[in-house]
């Protein structure tokens, strides 16, 4: 439709601009000819040297044998009788009495620029309705979606906030079924939740599933640089939903209009704050909208407006959360149903494999599979695959041409194992998935711990026993090779370790001499403010000598195993140094003194610690990647 109407414009444009070159095309052939003086023509009359004339009003274009030449007649010389007694051919054009053609000619030119301007000015607008000085009609678009539809069976992993969204839709469809009790349907959804959850996906689940107009616009879409303008296209769009109520009007990212107002330096933006106040009195105003209900998404529900949040305006706030164990297998199930997978593939492994996944990157992780299966060229994508997608969303992409020294790989080696000896040992911890010493992203290697279920509590002793393994690779430094050797490798793990500590102090309450108080206002600041509340000078030492504490104990307890440990320590990380990466049951063989490979590699898992999942066994990589394996010593 956009290109039909932009090749319009232009086709009118030709024609004008073709116009305005046949008006002026008799003034061109005058440019052809050379002027003389009115006395000259005059003599060339008189001496016979004029074989013909055209009078144009005051102009008078004649010609001789010399050429073709111009003059102008005074107003109130007739020379046409002299002509003809002189046997000269006369000819006389027609003046227009209208005058119509002439205003075009001069009023022409500057119509064709106000157009062109009216063009690019409804360009720069984004091309809104209403032409192109309907800068405040809404850009909200009714979405039918004839190809590509999207219904509730299409959305896994979020049953709660599809059960309240269903439920709207049944309302619309059957409004008799609530209305006999009382029942009136909600003015608003408010969708809230972590990026990637669902939150867009099940708004375009609602429009396949309503049967009802269904009008979609973004926040983003009523602010603009005029005030005044986005006041004016909520108006507009509320207009449109009144002539298709019953119908649903989806604002998605609603925190570009809704944040709160008075907040920040200067009070906020005039047109920002119109915009949502405008918005406001049109959800829940004097004037009842029947038949609209409008749901939102937002991923920042602490900047929007109280007001915008109350019941009559949002009568139900929807949590989209991130999906748990079983809701990560149907939204990869949704998922695999367009990739062909082989006979290995177990959705229940890897969705335990991967917590804190988001909807987005299982859509992700499955697409990774299939691109990397396909880069093989298999036919169907197999568990290996989905393994290495998981390692590459969570892990980083693979540097084997990273180039590290022999010194360099072996302190890489005995770190990490470091981490999984003490991580095997303390109960409380996550069992330990996998211990790699090929760099990944930013990381030189890595231990990875995952829960066999989700966690939705952290205790004290799991987190005293979290900051231990995390210490561990600092303490197998120095254990291997003293104080003044130690690398700044152990610069994430205490990060991570300070982390954990700070919020056991001053957000969990884990330590007596601190007490039960929230510290993490007066550390951060409140609600985007520098500063928070005012501390001590005695709190703020208290603070740091708990978390100082707590960070030296769990050191202490990763050293005093790894003393312990030191045999397995050892073979760990030799068996690191050259297989390269080793899974949580190779890790428990190496440990052993087992050997890898052949068919022990089929056996099950083993040993007090259970592997975090079920993985398909394959023959470990050994040193240098695709080279040719080196004989073990």
């Amino acid at each position: 439709m956009g290109n039909a109407r932009n090749l319009a414009f232009w086709a009118v444009l030709f024609l004008l601009i073709l116009a305005l070159f046949q008006l002026f095309g008799d003034g061109q052939s005058n440019m052809n000819a050379t002027a003389k003086s009115y006395s000259e023509f005059m003599t060339s009359v008189n001496d016979g040297k004029v074989t013909s004339v055209t009078i144009d009003g005051e102009d008078v274009r004649y010609q001789t044998s010399e050429g073709n030449f111009s003059t102008v007649k005074p107003f109130s010389d007739e020379i046409a009788e002299k002509l003809i007694d002189r046997g000269v051919q006369v000819r006389v054009v027609k003046q227009e009495q209208s005058g119509f053609m002439s205003l075009l000619g001069v009023w022409l030119p500057f119509l064709v620029l106000i157009g062109i301007w009216i063009f690019f000015m409804n360009r720069m607008q984004g091309g809104g309705k209403g032409g192109a000085m309907g800068f405040g009609k809404s850009k909200a678009k009714l979405l039918t979606e004839k190809h590509g539809r999207v219904t509730f069976d299409d959305v896994a992993g979020i049953d709660e906030a599809k059960e309240e969204l269903e439920e709207i839709v049944e309302f619309l469809r059957n409004p008799q079924k609530f209305s006999r009790l009382g029942g009136k349907i909600p003015k608003g959804a408010l969708l809230v939740g972590p990026p990637g959850t669902g939150k867009t996906l099940l708004a375009r689940a609602i429009a396949g599933e309503a049967g009802v107009p269904f009008f979609t616009i973004s926040g983003s879409d009523f602010v603009e640089m005029f005030v005044g303008v986005g006041a004016s296209r909520v108006r507009d769009m509320f207009e449109q939903a009144k002539k298709n109520a019953p119908c649903i009007v989806f604002i998605d990212e609603i925190d570009a209009v809704g944040r709160a107002r008075g907040v920040g330096i200067g009070g906020g933006n005039d047109e920002r704050e119109q915009t949502l106040n405008q918005l406001l009195v049109e959800m829940d105003g004097f004037e009842a909208n029947e038949g609209i209900i409008i749901i939102a998404a937002t991923n920042r529900k602490d900047v929007l407006d109280p007001a915008l949040l109350r019941p009559g305006r949002f009568d139900r706030q929807i949590h989209v959360p991130n999906p748990d164990i079983k809701g990560r297998e149907k939204i990869l199930t949704v998922h695999a149903r367009k990739v062909p997978t082989g006979p290995d593939v177990d959705l229940r492994v890897i969705a335990r494999g991967t917590p804190g996944f988001s909807g987005a990157d299982l859509m992700n992780l499955v697409n990774e599979a299939a691109l990397m299966a396909a880069r093989v060229g298999r036919r169907f994508v197999t568990m290996e695959d989905f393994e290495n997608a998981k390692d590459k969303v969570m892990l980083g992409v693979e540097r084997r041409s990273m180039v590290l020294t022999p010194e360099q790989k072996e302190m890489t080696a005995y770190h990490e194992a470091g981490h999984a000896i003490v991580g095997l040992s303390l109960p409380k911890c996550d069992p330990v998935y996998k211990a790699t010493i090929i760099p990944r992203g930013q990381a030189l290697g890595m231990v990875v711990s995952l829960p066999e279920m989700d966690k939705l509590n952290y205790h004290k002793d799991e987190a005293k026993q979290k900051i231990a393994m995390t210490m561990a690779g600092k303490a197998a430094e120095i254990l291997k090779w003293g104080e003044e050797h130690v690398s700044n490798g152990p610069a994430g793990d205490i990060m991570q370790a300070s982390a954990i500590a700070r919020a056991m102090v001053m957000r969990w309450g884990m330590s007596d001499k601190v007490g039960n108080i929230d510290y993490s206002e007066a550390h951060e600041g409140y609600q985007g403010n520098t500063g928070g509340f005012s501390v001590s000078a005695t709190t703020k030492e208290l603070i740091e000598s708990e978390v100082r504490e707590l960070i030296e104990t769990g050191y202490q307890e990763a050293r005093r195993i790894l003393e312990e440990r030191q045999a397995e320590w050892e073979r760990l990380a030799q068996g690191l140094l050259e297989y390269e990466t080793l899974t949580g049951d190779e890790i428990k063989k190496v440990i052993a003194g087992e050997p890898l490979g052949g068919d022990d590699q089929d056996d099950g898992p083993s040993g007090d610690v259970p592997s975090v999942t079920a993985l398909p066994k394959t023959k470990p990589k050994k040193k240098g990647g695709d080279a040719a394996p080196e004989p073990s010593a």
